[in-house]
């Protein structure tokens, strides 16, 4: 593909794709956010305020501390950390120590973290005494996989929504204080931009999770195309409050949300979980200028009572990422607020910037956007992705840009498959239009061949959330005696909701999908499985249809 290209067309006019886009290390972007607000919010945290100076204060103790453990370049340290302050504390003293950072979902278990140790090498874990976290970290330690526990007593920062167990007292445990009071002076390592910065395990709906070699220069350059695409279109990078409760340890909240804004020294309302009322406060009472959540968290807004006679006035950006929101979720919620959803498309691999939607204008329905400044896309042939298709043919999508990942942590077939010349392969379905809006379709390994047709569960989904009475829905494939794989809708109704069935779902997709498209099973349930990230989750859905058909087959 020869610029210029498709999409530049249609960028606004004062946005250039080939704007500079800067890399440097992570721990940059923290003394810049130092040098310009030292003084200022960094953190808003149960009602208390944690200044930059604070920040860089605790961070360069702990690096120090990490250091005079014998812990810098070459090194990884397991984050197994919720919303609390202690995560970027940690997170930002592995950077300055040159630590590889290793980010554990803080609701995985305890297989899922061991996995994960053993696979990065990490020796040490960081965590926090929270009820839910704690005795599974101490198993940890216990089994072997840890040579140092360190933990942080929540207790800190004052009264938490979740409850606490005793702080540990044991031979290669210490608390987060003893350590920094411990360290002493440093002299902190030179830390080079292509140095590994973070491990960021992938999910997907099968095989083992694998960890993305995320460098400085990667994490950065995400960043840059960010500021790019919003400066580019006349929106202030500082000032902002930033609403927070996206899980810290996944990609999303990690780069769009923490790292941006400790760059431009903004204030972060961080939250350690997700209630509608608590986030409506912060937009109504705290004035909250920018919101970024999941697409679970905007159906619940949207479906909250009364929504459309709450305050959001001070709210300049709403952004729903991580997964596709649905088209119908997105236009009910800008016909009740009057405020536009924007959102994109990312990938762990790509730290996670790809794609946005212009923040003016009508934008395309059912799109992820246009490329981010200095990011190339295209659409490949699923035979031959050296061949690049044409507008409007669905294929393969295909990302080159200075964010794209290293590649995967000991996994060298695994990295090698996943590039052709240059170009990372994302295993993501879709199409672009002639003026250069890509169109997600579906994940490849979610496509259900049906009766020799390919089925794309993405486009079922969509057509169920039209119904009224569907509040969340996911579509999976189950194995069909006679086409092969059919397409199993799971359900969640609005509360107070009539029963819906099978036949009455099918007849109101009828003007919707085709034929080969139609559910063959409906299961109604009352909630459905999520990802720590709070995502929608196939995963256990699949894997539940797979059980029963062994099951079928061995009776």
């Amino acid at each position: 593909m020869k610029r210029p290209f498709p999409w530049e067309r249609s960028y606004p006019p004062s946005l250039s794709w080939d704007a500079p886009i800067e890399v440097s290390t992570v721990s940059a972007l923290l003394d810049r956010g130092l040098a310009r607000s030292a003084g200022s919010p960094a953190f808003d945290f149960r009602d208390r305020t944690i200044t930059y100076r604070d920040l860089a204060d605790k961070v360069d103790r702990l690096a120090a501390a990490f250091l005079a453990r014998g812990l810098g370049p070459g090194s990884a340290v397991g984050l197994y950390l919720p919303n609390t302050p202690y995560h970027p504390i940690a997170f930002f003293a592995c950077m300055k120590a040159g630590i590889r950072a290793v980010h554990m979902s803080a609701l995985e278990a305890e297989r899922e973290l061991a996995h994960k140790l053993k696979d990065s090498g990490a020796r040490v874990l960081v965590t926090t005494n929270w009820a839910g976290l704690m005795p599974k970290a101490q198993k940890l330690k216990e089994a072997g996989l840890l040579d140092l526990l360190v933990v942080g007593d929540d207790a800190e920062w004052g009264p938490g929504a979740f409850p606490l167990a005793p702080m540990p007292q044991a031979p290669g445990i210490t608390t987060i204080a003893d350590l920094m009071a411990d360290a002493g002076g440093a002299i902190f390592p030179e830390v080079a931009i292509e140095d590994v910065a973070l491990l960021q395990y992938t999910g997907g709906t099968t095989g083992v999770p694998k960890g993305a070699m995320l460098t400085h220069a990667n994490l950065t350059a995400a960043v840059s195309s960010y500021d790019q695409w919003y400066v580019g279109q006349g929106r202030a990078l500082e000032g902002g409050r930033n609403i927070l409760v996206l899980p810290l340890f996944h990609i999303y909240a990690l780069t769009t949300i923490l790292l941006r804004q400790v760059k431009h020294g903004n204030e972060m309302l961080l939250r350690e979980k997700f209630e509608p009322e608590s986030i409506l406060h912060d937009i109504e009472v705290k004035r909250a200028t920018a919101f970024a959540g999941v697409p679970t968290m905007w159906i619940a807004l949207t479906n909250l009572p009364g929504i459309e006679k709450r305050d959001l006035s001070s709210l300049t950006f709403c952004g729903s990422g991580g997964a596709s929101l649905p088209v119908e979720i997105e236009q009910r919620f800008r016909r009740l607020t009057g405020h536009r959803l924007g959102g994109g498309w990312g990938m762990t691999e790509t730290a996670p910037a790809g794609t946005n939607l212009p923040l003016d204008g009508p934008g395309k329905p059912g799109s992820m956007g246009l490329p981010l400044p200095g990011i190339e896309m295209g659409i490949v042939s699923l035979d031959d992705p050296r061949r690049e298709l044409g507008p409007n043919q669905k294929g393969e999508i295909a990302i080159r840009a200075r964010n794209v990942m290293k590649g995967y942590w000991n996994r060298p077939e695994e990295t090698a498959a996943a590039f052709v010349d240059g170009w990372f392969l994302t295993g993501d379905i879709g199409h672009m239009d002639e003026d250069g809006y890509f169109f997600l379709v579906d994940r490849k390994k979610d496509m259900i061949i049906s009766g020799g047709f390919n089925v794309y569960p993405r486009v079922i989904e969509e057509a169920v959330y039209e119904h009224p009475d569907v509040e969340e829905a996911i579509v999976v494939g189950v194995p069909d005696p006679y086409r092969g794989e059919a397409a199993k809708a799971f359900v969640k109704l609005r509360e107070g909701a009539t029963p819906l069935t099978l036949e009455a779902l099918r007849a109101f997709l009828a003007d919707k999908i085709g034929r080969h498209e139609m559910p063959a099973a409906l299961e109604i349930r009352e909630a459905l499985p999520r990802t720590a990230v709070g995502k929608l989750s196939k995963k256990e859905l699949v894997e539940e249809e797979r059980a029963k058909a062994r099951l079928r087959e061995a009776s």
